[in-house]
């Protein structure tokens, strides 16, 4: 299971990035728990400035702008961490 963080306070375009990412999920039918961080040391511990961010499995892949759908399917399909064939070796 992907575990996917949407880093931001609660702006507009933090709201606009966890919708897309769900669609996305939903769309993919991709096993995965979406978070939110709001709180802004979390953020920061992330070396995070700009946010709408997205953390893919501990790991920053994305920040400052809200993503497209077509840009979250990439992140997505291109984490191999947890894919479908990574099996038992899942992180």
């Amino acid at each position: 299971m992907k575990i996917i963080k949407v880093l931001g306070t609660g702006c507009p375009s933090c709201v606009s990035t966890e919708k897309v990412i769900t669609e996305v999920v939903n769309q993919l039918n991709i096993e995965a728990k979406i978070e939110k961080v709001t709180d802004i040391m979390e953020i920061m511990a992330y070396d995070v400035m700009s946010t709408p961010a997205i953390v893919i499995n501990e790991v920053v892949v994305f920040k400052g702008k809200v993503p497209s759908v077509d840009e979250v399917k990439a992140l997505l399909n291109d984490t191999p961490c947890c894919s479908s064939s990574a099996g038992s070796s899942c992180c």
